[in-house]
């Protein structure tokens, strides 16, 4: 039977104060793995901590800014310390600072995006390969079809996913042989806060929703089932990959 179960897996999940990475989080811990929540600010983590907690499962928080390698570097000292090991690392969190052409972004705008969105990602793999490295395990790094289709006004933020497929691409060969498996998710429109500028107005909603074919926008909680997949033994062969959530706009 294909098997879904995470009972006795240590799970690190970036941004999952809300949005896609809270339902990430919410699911991993339902099929049984233990979490270990993060984002850049510790009060929302603690919302779900707590919804983790009352169904029964296990849970811990800690901030850390996906920005700054000494933070991302405490982060994994506290994991190993408090767990040993690590099975499966989700790399969600990521930022969109800017809103605008590309011609004359600020500076600023390219290095906040380009922190959060690669950098930040590229040193948690980095990290967790040393903690994976005697049981293996997987990972999954959250892109966006903006990755293989940049979205107008959304240039710097397509480029920075762009990388991310390429780096979830270059670690899965590279990390293939310590048997930790690699891959990516690529959502399309879905409800966070990052997205309510445009659900919530009618006129770019509208615009957009001539591209998807299947006529809506996505639930957050509609993003965790291909996690779940990915991270699980059922995906067992399957690393340097793409999954695509996205009601049919890159079909």
């Amino acid at each position: 039977m294909v098997a879904f179960n995470l009972d006795g897996k240590i799970a690190l999940i970036t941004g999952a104060s809300r949005g896609i990475g809270e339902s990430i989080a919410l699911t991993l811990a339902e099929y049984g793995a233990t979490c270990m929540l993060v984002s850049r600010k510790i009060e929302g983590l603690q919302a779900v901590q707590e919804k983790i907690k009352a169904k029964g499962g296990v849970a811990e928080v800690m901030a850390c800014n996906m920005g700054e390698l000494d933070q991302i570097q405490a982060l994994f000292a506290r994991t190993k310390d408090r767990f040993g090991r690590l099975d499966i690392l989700v790399n969600n969190a990521a930022t969109n600072p800017y809103f605008g052409p590309m011609l004359g972004a600020p500076e600023s705008a390219w290095d906040k995006t380009l922190a959060v969105n690669l950098k930040g990602p590229f040193f948690m793999i980095q990290q967790a390969a040393e903690l994976m490295a005697e049981n293996g395990g997987a990972i999954v790094n959250v892109a966006s079809i903006n990755a293989v289709s940049p979205a107008p006004m959304q240039g710097i933020y397509s480029i920075t996913k762009a990388g991310v497929v390429a780096m979830t691409k270059a670690y899965a060969k590279e990390l293939a042989p310590k048997n930790i498996r690699v891959n990516a998710l690529l959502p399309g429109l879905t409800q966070t806060k990052f997205t309510t500028a445009l659900i919530d107005n009618q006129e770019i909603y509208e615009h957009i929703l001539q591209r998807i074919p299947m006529q809506r926008h996505a639930q957050p909680e509609e993003m965790a089932g291909a996690v779940l997949y990915l991270v699980s033994d059922a995906a067992s062969f399957t690393t340097g990959t793409t999954i695509v959530c996205d009601g049919g706009v890159l079909a």
